[in-house]
């Protein structure tokens, strides 16, 4: 079934539930396809009456860092064998590049990363584990966590709401354009990821080269 067909089944107190806790497990560290429930469900809140944007988006958020949260504590007190236990159990998601490119980040950006983190598909199941794998402070961790959560869930229900509401009638005939989107953008910063998370793994594979004095 379609997803947005199947939340329409849905009593909107559920769908509240529901978009909080994907994002928030998706947040913690879980991949799951939280970016496309928001959507779907920013979407249906457009065209039925009876789901509140305002609370979508602040259950959004609150998911998303509250999720945060718990993958940082989770990280820190894990360390780096969470990490290698990871990438055994989602190889795909936490393999040795993904996790190299992510730690990069964090390196450069500091506590950026973890707020530009929460706009990248790959990046957003990182962000908490890693930041307290990295021991990064945790009031700089939240300050980035909770305006990044926010403008992220709350900004993409805005969007995809206002969107909705002005093209309620073209949307009622094609709204899986806007699921089709969603993923499309998704895949694409993934696939992003995934291309530099492979020249970081090639590079930490690649021995140091040797003087000639050795």
């Amino acid at each position: 079934m379609h997803v947005q067909e199947w939340l329409e089944t849905v009593p909107p107190i559920a769908i509240y539930a529901l978009v909080g806790v994907v994002i928030g497990l998706e947040s913690l560290g879980i991949p799951l396809p939280g970016e496309i429930i928001l959507v779907s469900s920013a979407l249906l809140a457009s065209q039925h009456g009876d789901i509140d944007p305002f609370i979508l988006g602040a259950c959004a958020s609150a998911g998303a860092i509250i999720g945060d949260s718990i993958g940082y504590a989770i990280g820190r007190k894990g360390g780096r064998p969470l990490l290698a236990w990871l990438g055994k159990k989602f190889p795909k998601h936490f393999s040795e590049g993904h996790i190299a490119t992510a730690e990069r980040s964090f390196q450069k950006w500091g506590m950026w990363a973890v707020f530009f983190g929460r706009f990248v598909a790959l990046l957003r199941i990182f962000a908490g584990p890693l930041a307290g794998v990295l021991h990064m402070p945790y009031w700089k961790f939240l300050i980035a966590n909770v305006f990044g959560g926010i403008l992220w869930a709350g900004g993409t229900t805005a969007v995809i709401y206002y969107v909705g509401v002005v093209a309620e009638s073209w949307l009622k005939r094609f709204s899986w354009l806007g699921l089709v989107a969603a993923v499309l953008i998704g895949v694409t910063s993934m696939l992003i990821v995934k291309r530099k998370a492979k020249k970081a793994q090639v590079a930490h594979r690649e021995p140091e080269p040797v003087s000639a004095g050795e």
